[in-house]
């Protein structure tokens, strides 16, 4: 993964688009690297992203969902294209309704 790359992770237990942020000293991120520092995205509409209120931050490698197998110089917003973003609805409904599933369970243990 190269600076720009764009991806969808899980960033403090949400799913977002995301944007590999390049430090000077390094050529890439690889998998063996301990964090990435990324860009984070919101919805903003159809197939658009901006920068979210905490635009940056450093995930692990393991939150990676999936790469797309394109790059981005803009940092303020991402337009996906249509199966990208398919790509992203369907994460994030899966993530979602995993997270409802731990909750009921946690709760069903309290009763």
């Amino acid at each position: 993964m190269s600076r720009g790359t764009v991806a969808i992770a899980v960033v403090q237990h949400q799913v977002m688009i995301i944007q590999l942020v390049q430090a000077a000293s390094e050529c890439s991120h690889n998998r063996r690297d301990r964090w990435l520092d990324v860009y984070t995205y919101t919805p903003f509409g159809d197939h658009l992203f901006l920068a979210s209120s905490v635009p940056q931050a450093r995930i692990a490698p393991s939150d990676l969902l999936t790469v797309f197998p394109f790059r981005t110089a803009t940092t303020d917003m991402i337009e996906l294209p249509a199966q990208a973003y398919q790509e992203y609805l369907k994460l994030k409904a899966k993530h979602q309704k995993k997270q409802e599933n731990l909750w009921r369970a946690w709760k069903a243990r309290l009763h």
